[in-house]
């Protein structure tokens, strides 16, 4: 049995019927490099079975304390049963790429079952008539909770449940299983007890340790020195949410975002947040709704141990970085943001990542439901100022082939979740030369998504004709 952090909590109890809290990912399998050209469901679930240890949280499942008194818990399962989160089901002809974005659009908005391990996974058939998908492809659909797991390590997990070659590995290390005892009430409640009763002391260490590091970056944003977040306009995005997703999926080369950077002394993520802040601001004029001044995106940034190995929970910090929406030019607007990373960087480092993280750990667990259950009820994200306007993670992935019981990735996006004051969330990635943008947001906030997913193309294409070599422009335009 293990205790949740205070970050790995937070998903637990923000989450609202209309806002799931899990993540995921669209994978699109090529069968005909497994053994006779076929996979078979059978041979899905044993994978999983077999390498389940990789993977802690496949088998646990959370246990809440009484009255929301401590962090939950999560326990290993006793009715661990692979067979009932893998799900086998098929486009109807012709099943084109519309098709399959409204079924991962459904699927990803039903909430995950809080009896059973956080984590569901579907085998959709029929992918016989999407562009650039050979026929007899099939898409393996991940659905798992945030509190298990970040962006980060859902890459880690993957790699490690799936080969290198079409031949199918065996795996070392399984150990017999053993399920825990569930624990009851009252030694739950016991637990939280002792733990109470140490926090505040916990709570001063902490706030020894940090306290000079908060004075430092107070005192240089008080001088100028340090930018502090910027203000973040309302839009149409920054409501409350339904309980309707919508899912699109774009795929752009990798070393055409490369000669972008290049050309103006920049990085692939700032490429990408351009790419992303001139669609955003293209589909905001469409709509007669820009506003003025810039939207704002949360980028989370990993601060985990890069010798670590990850197998589970969140190590994450949120980065404001302004997309310069209230800018016409694209060169323009990707050397401010350019700029504006930099500094959201500096602030970063200056406030103390680590220090943001270990914050969590002292969150009041019951009032912090409390507050989660009254700003649903009331709606409150619908008058509140919005901290950011959507979130765009960017969590590289393989450079190299990898395969799934012999099948072949093609190419994936990932899903993240839509929640009040923030329905719009880009799940950025790479894979064997591509960059791909994956985008989950409320049906009711974004309508058309093959829109939204045309001008995602039109902004790269804009950014695709800066110049190398020039990388200051001389004038804004707004």
């Amino acid at each position: 049995m293990q205790q949740t952090s205070g970050l790995d909590a937070a998903f637990l109890f923000s989450e609202t019927p209309n806002a799931p809290m899990h993540i995921g990912s669209v994978g699109i399998f090529d069968p005909s490099t497994a053994p006779d050209g076929i996979v078979r469901f059978k041979r899905i679930i044993q994978t999983v079975r077999e390498r389940a240890h990789l993977a802690p949280y496949l088998r646990q499942r959370i246990v809440e304390v009484p009255f929301h008194a401590d962090f939950p818990y999560w326990v290993r399962d006793e009715s661990f049963d692979p067979e009932f989160h893998i799900r086998h089901i098929a486009l109807p002809k012709p099943g084109d790429w519309r098709q399959l974005c409204i079924q991962v659009a459904r699927l990803h908005a039903r909430a995950l079952d809080r009896s059973r391990p956080l984590w569901e996974l579907y085998i959709i058939e029929g992918l016989d008539n999407v562009e650039g998908i050979p026929k007899g492809c099939f898409a393996m659909v991940t659905k798992l909770h945030h509190a298990a797991i970040d962006g980060v390590t859902s890459q880690q997990v993957a790699t490690a449940m799936c080969d290198a070659t079409p031949e199918i590995r065996e795996v070392e290390g399984a150990e017999t299983w053993e399920a825990d005892a569930p624990p009851t009430s009252f030694e739950l409640l016991a637990k939280a007890t002792e733990h109470n009763a140490t926090r505040p002391f916990r709570y001063l260490e902490f706030l020894q340790k940090s306290a000079p590091v908060w004075q430092k970056a107070i005192e240089a944003t008080v001088s100028g020195e340090l930018k502090p977040p910027p203000e973040v306009p309302r839009t149409r995005f920054n409501k409350v949410v339904s309980p309707h997703r919508v899912f699109e999926g774009v795929t752009l080369p990798l070393e055409e975002i490369k000669q972008i950077k290049n050309a103006v002394g920049a990085t692939v993520n700032d490429v990408v947040l351009a790419i992303c802040g001139g669609a955003l601001r293209q589909y905001l004029l469409e709509k007669d709704e820009l506003p003025d001044t810039s939207l704002v995106t949360m980028c989370p940034i990993n601060v985990r141990d890069p010798n670590s190995t990850a197998t589970g929970g969140n190590e994450v910090v949120s980065m404001s970085v302004p997309l310069h929406t209230n800018i016409e030019g694209a060169q323009e607007r990707l050397l401010a943001i350019r700029a504006s990373t930099l500094e959201a960087k500096h602030y970063t480092s200056a406030v103390g990542a680590k220090s943001m993280v270990e914050m969590s750990e002292f969150i009041p667990m019951g009032l912090g439901v409390l507050g989660a259950r009254v700003a649903a009820e009331q709606g409150l994200a619908n008058f509140t100022t919005p901290e950011f306007n959507t979130v765009i993670t960017n969590v590289p992935g393989s450079p190299v082939p990898f395969y799934s019981n012999g099948a072949k990735h093609i190419r994936g996006w990932g899903t993240g979740p839509s929640v009040d004051g923030n329905g719009l969330f880009h799940s950025v990635g790479s894979y064997c030369g591509e960059v791909s943008i994956g985008v989950t947001c409320c049906r009711e906030m974004l309508p058309d998504p093959s829109r939204y997913a045309e001008l995602l193309h039109a902004s790269f294409a804009e950014l695709a004709t800066i110049p190398a070599g020039k990388s200051d422009p001389k004038e804004t335009k707004k």
